[in-house]
């Protein structure tokens, strides 16, 4: 039978409309079949980028965690006020101070034990050449009265470290301008140390000192009449030494009560800190402040 031309046009392209359906119809179910087959739908992969990917850490090898910085993360480290109190010996209050008498005279008295008959003993630190961080987290987690002799060249490039201590509940007293010997020297120079070095403590801390030490513990008489002149109220030596960790007595193997104890601003601070808390605790002594006991 013979069909027209048009006819077979449409008929042609009637028959390829009908086999791309049946083409994409059969790739349909064989993709359906595989996804089946696999039990989950496929998935897009991306690489990590170099800057926020974790490091892999072996099973049972947990890390502390860190910081943006890389620092150690602040749960890793100890709670605020306690880095010490595995160390520092626990004291009570100490008791009401009982007033010692000063002599009256041209010069100030001098001392090295505190005349009383309380169970207390007298922290000083001297010179502050060296400024250890950690000296103020100290004072405050053994929170004793503390006395602090500073001498002006030592603390002239850094006041606000020894305020911050001051703010922690130490008191400044005077030790000269320039940590030089007094003994032997001329009056002029005397009073240039002395009472210069009061004046400028005062200027910096907001309190005029009333207690002086002279460097090395050496003095003579003009000494102790240019401190009365001055307008503090005595001149302080000691009688033990704290160094490198290791208490030292000039009476005993033990401190006794009024005594005045001596150690410096020096690269074993915590050390010699907590060695002499210990000595006093020892004693069955409460650290007491120098100038509750002098009016």
């Amino acid at each position: 039978m013979l069909i027209g031309v048009r006819t077979a046009r449409r008929l042609a392209i009637g028959l390829t409309m009908v086999a791309v359906l049946a083409a994409c119809d059969d790739a349909a179910k064989a993709g359906h079949s595989a996804v089946k087959s696999a039990g989950a739908s496929p998935a897009v992969s991306v690489a990590p980028s170099p800057s926020t990917e974790a490091p892999v850490q072996p099973a049972g090898s947990a890390q502390p965690s860190k910081s943006p910085t890389g620092a150690p993360a602040s749960s890793a480290l100890p709670p605020p006020g306690s880095a010490y109190q595995g160390r520092l010996p626990k004291f009570g209050k100490p008791p009401a101070p009982h007033h010692i008498n000063v002599p009256e005279g041209d010069s100030a008295p001098w001392l090295s034990r505190i005349p009383t008959d309380q169970p207390v003993a007298f922290l000083t630190i001297d010179d502050g050449w060296i400024k250890r961080p950690e000296a103020l987290e100290l004072f405050r987690e053994a929170d004793v009265p503390v006395t602090l002799f500073l001498t002006i060249n030592a603390i002239k490039d850094d006041p606000a470290y020894f305020k911050r201590l001051q703010d922690a509940g130490a008191v400044i007293e005077a030790h000269t301008i320039s940590h030089q010997s007094l003994k032997g020297k001329p009056y002029n120079f005397q009073r240039k140390e002395i009472c210069g070095s009061a004046d400028q403590l005062g200027q910096m801390f907001g309190k005029r000192p009333t207690l002086f030490r002279p460097p090395f513990g050496e003095k003579d008489a003009t000494t102790m009449k240019v401190i009365h002149e001055c307008g503090m109220k005595a001149g302080l030596f000691w009688k033990e030494t704290v160094d490198k960790g290791i208490v030292r007595f000039q009476e005993g193997k033990t401190v006794r009560q009024g005594d005045v104890i001596l150690m410096h601003f020096r690269d074993r601070f915590v050390d010699d800190f907590i060695a002499a808390l210990q000595a006093i605790a020892a004693a069955g002594l409460t650290p007491a402040l120098l100038e509750d006991y002098i009016p």
